[in-house]
């Protein structure tokens, strides 16, 4: 498996789209009913992709399972960074950490092993994304640092059960379709049993946003999912968290946060970290 560029591009919009409905969210005034209107819209979304395209094999249902319930914890903890610090703080922590964690225990989970010239990519775009992230204010949002690093090893533990199980489903249209039909419902459910008739009337005056976010998740989702059958995981996952730097341009433009000359050096590291990818 190699990173050739036609992933590299997909990867990369991918990206966008993930930056895109992650500021969505922060910038909504509820984010847990915002999170869970965004993707239950998703699991209805995923209704007729599933009869169109079909089941995946069995091999993939057991990972399908664990993702499902691995989600439930990263929607709890995304909210709760977004409820606590700015996107550009907390964006860039969970999103730095994570494909770090996945580059160790890639060996191990997935049987990778990285060149040096892609690990020193992993590297480059992890720290990239850390400067972004990291400032002298973090210290005043140990709430949302908290959130923001439980959520990292969070997005570690599924991004490496996806790439096992859309691997062995082969067909990972099949297996995004499955796993956004099932994926939404349960933090919903729990949204609803804590928080009752709100969600409805949340969900109907939030419905057209929250279906422009359903279709950036799947979508960024699916497109790395696939990228995961092409490359190695590893590389994948760090090149997704290219998103921060859409995350920041989004920050600065939408909600109106500071672009500083540390986030011009964190984008200039995580560029760098790319072009390590691909050439490793």
């Amino acid at each position: 498996m190699t990173l050739s560029w036609p992933v590299v591009g997909a990867v990369l919009f991918a990206a966008l789209l993930h930056a895109s409905w992650n500021a969505l969210v922060k910038s909504s005034q509820d984010k847990d009913l915002d999170m869970a209107t965004i993707h239950l819209i998703g699991s209805f979304m995923a209704i007729p992709l599933v009869g169109l395209v079909g089941w995946p094999k069995a091999e993939a249902w057991p990972f399908i399972a664990a993702s499902v319930v691995i989600h439930i914890g990263y929607y709890l903890a995304l909210t709760g960074a977004y409820r606590h610090g700015d996107l550009g703080l907390t964006y860039p922590l969970m999103r730095g950490v994570a494909p770090l964690l996945v580059a160790l225990s890639a060996t191990f989970t997935l049987g990778e092993t990285l060149s040096p010239l892609a690990w020193a990519g992993v590297i480059g775009i992890s720290c990239g994304v850390l400067v972004l992230g990291l400032n002298r204010h973090a210290l005043e949002a140990p709430k949302a640092v908290a959130f923001a690093l439980a959520n990292a090893v969070i997005i570690a533990v599924y991004t490496v059960v996806d790439g096992l199980g859309v691997r062995a489903s082969g067909n990972a249209l099949q297996y995004v379709a499955t796993l956004f039909l099932f994926d939404g419902w349960p933090f919903a459910l729990l949204m609803f049993a804590t928080r009752g008739p709100a969600l409805g009337r949340y969900a109907r005056h939030r419905w057209p946003l929250a279906t422009i976010g359903a279709c950036a998740s799947l979508g960024s989702y699916g497109i790395a999912l696939w990228a995961m059958t092409r490359a190695p995981v590893a590389t994948v996952a760090a090149l997704r968290e290219t998103s921060v730097l859409f995350a920041v341009l989004l920050g600065v433009w939408f909600l109106k946060e500071a672009l500083t000359r540390r986030r011009v050096f964190g984008a200039a590291m995580i560029a760098s970290g790319v072009m390590a990818l691909r050439m490793g």
